[in-house]
C-alpha cells in the first residue's frame, strides 16, 4: 500500500478527471478515478449506451526478434501460434508451481512483434518474470515495458461503434472481436500510433484504443463530444469493477493469484496442455490428473445483503466449505453476487443449488449461478 498519495503515478488524464469533478483514489500505483457522475449512472450508462473509461494505468510491453514466438509459447498458457497479426488472444501466465503470475491480452503485431498488455499492480513484478524466462531460455528476441509511453481508452457498451463512427470513417466495425486494426500514421484523428481493439473487460461490445500518451487526451475529448447523443458518459473504476463482477470475469489479486491456478478459475479454456512446454505446465497437468481440488462459482444472493471479498461460503450447516473473491451488488439485478472458491464438488458447484454466505453474524442463502449474472 503506497504510504502518501504523491508517491502514485498519474495517467495522461489525470488534469482531465480532476476538472470533471472525479473522485480520486489509489489503484495499480496510479491516482485513478473511481466514479464522475457515480457507479449507477456509469454502469447503466455501459449497459444502455456506452462509457469511456481511462485504463492508461495497464502495462503494455513488446516482444520482438526472430524468437518472438517461440518466447510468448514458453511465457503463456494458451497457443499463440493460432495468432495471425490483427488477431489478439487472453490468457495467463504462470509460475513453476502452475500459480497465476497474471492474465493479460496477447497481441500480434507482426511475424516477429507482440505486445503483452497486463494489469498495472503487476507491471514491475511481471516484467522481472518475463526477463527470467527470457534468460532461462537464452531467446532471440527482446523484452521492453513501453508502459510509459502509452496511453489506453476504453469505449464500451451497445453504442460504442456509434460513437467511434462519429470520429472516423475508418471501417472500425467491420472489426472482429478479439481482433484489431492499426491504421496508418495520421489516419485516426491525426494520430501517428493507434490500435484499435475489439476487446473489453465489461461484457458489453466496444473498443480498446491504445495511443501514444501524448494523444490520450485529444482522443478522449473528441470521443466524449461525438458521443454526447448517443449517451456516453465518463466511466470510473468503481463501474468497470461492478461491470465486469456481473460478466463473471476474473480480476487479479481476487479470483487470481500466485497461488491460485488457471485450471481453478475455470480458464481451462486458455490452457493448452497439448502445448510442448510452457511455465508451469508439469504441475498443471498434474493438478488436472490428481484432480482439481476447489472451483471457481458464481452465485447470486437471495435476500438482501452485499457480500464482500473474504466472507465466508458455508454449506447447509453453515459450516464454511469456501471464501468469497468478489462481490458487489448487481445494479441490473438489484441483488447481491459475487465469485468465490468452493470445493469441487457438485453440491456446492452445480448451477442452481443453494449455498450460504456469511455476512455480519448471519447466513444469507445464496444460489449457485454461472455469469454472466446480468444475462441468467
Amino acid at each position: 500500500m503506497e504510504s502518501s498519495v504523491h508517491t502514485l503515478q498519474r495517467t495522461p488524464l489525470y488534469e482531465t478527471h480532476a476538472a470533471l469533478g472525479a473522485k480520486m483514489m489509489p489503484f495499480g500505483g496510479f491516482e485513478m478515478p473511481v466514479q464522475y457522475s457515480g457507479i449507477l449512472d456509469e454502469h447503466r450508462a455501459v449497459r444502455e449506451a456506452a462509457g469511456l473509461f481511462d485504463v492508461s494505468h495497464m502495462g503494455e510491453v513488446l516482444i520482438r526478434g526472430p524468437q518472438a514466438l517461440g518466447f510468448v509459447q514458453h511465457l503463456i498458457t494458451n497457443d499463440a501460434s493460432t495468432l495471425y497479426d490483427s488477431k489478439a488472444l487472453y490468457t495467463v501466465m504462470c509460475n513453476d508451481n502452475g500459480g497465476a503470475v497474471d492474465d493479460l491480452l496477447v497481441y500480434r503485431l507482426a511475424e516477429e512483434a507482440y505486445m503483452l498488455v497486463i494489469n498495472a499492480s503487476n507491471i514491475a513484478k511481471d516484467v522481472t518474470h518475463m526477463q527470467a524466462v527470457h534468460a532461462s531460455g537464452d531467446f532471440d528476441c527482446t523484452v521492453e515495458d513501453v508502459s510509459d509511453y502509452m496511453g489506453l481508452l476504453a469505449l464500451q457498451g451497445p453504442k460504442a461503434f456509434d460513437v467511434i463512427a462519429e470520429v472516423t470513417d475508418l471501417p472500425v466495425a467491420d472489426v472482429k472481436y478479439y481482433h484489431f486494426m492499426r491504421p496508418e500514421p495520421g489516419a485516426f484523428l491525426g494520430c501517428d500510433k493507434i490500435i484499435l481493439s475489439h476487446t473489453g473487460y465489461t461484457g458489453e461490445k466496444g473498443l480498446e484504443i491504445y495511443c501514444e500518451a501524448e494523444k490520450t487526451e485529444h482522443i478522449w475529448n473528441a470521443l466524449m463530444e461525438a458521443g454526447a447523443k448517443h449517451g456516453l458518459l465518463p466511466a470510473g473504476l468503481g463501474a468497470r469493477d461492478t461491470l465486469r463482477l456481473e460478466s463473471g470475469y476474473c480480476l487479479y489479486g481476487h479470483e487470481l493469484t500466485g497461488k491460485t491456478t488457471p485450471l481453478e478459475a475455470g480458464l481451462g479454456w486458455v490452457t493448452k496442455l497439448g502445448k510442448e512446454r510452457f511455465v508451469g505446465r508439469g504441475s498443471l497437468a498434474a493438478q488436472k490428473e490428481q484432480g482439481i481440488p476447489r472451483k471457481l462459482i458464481g452465485f447470486v444472493v437471495n435476500e438482501r445483503g452485499i457480500p464482500r471479498q473474504g466472507y465466508a461460503i458455508v454449506n447447509a450447516d453453515s459450516e464454511p466449505i469456501g471464501e468469497v473473491t468478489s462481490g458487489s451488488q448487481s445494479p441490473v439485478l438489484g441483488q447481491g453476487i459475487g465469485l468465490g472458491y468452493v470445493p469441487n464438488d457438485e453440491t456446492f458447484t452445480t448451477p442452481g443449488n443453494p449455498i450460504g454466505i456469511a455476512v455480519r453474524g448471519r447466513v444469507l442463502p445464496a444460489t449457485v449461478t454461472k455469469p454472466p449474472f446480468h444475462k441468467s
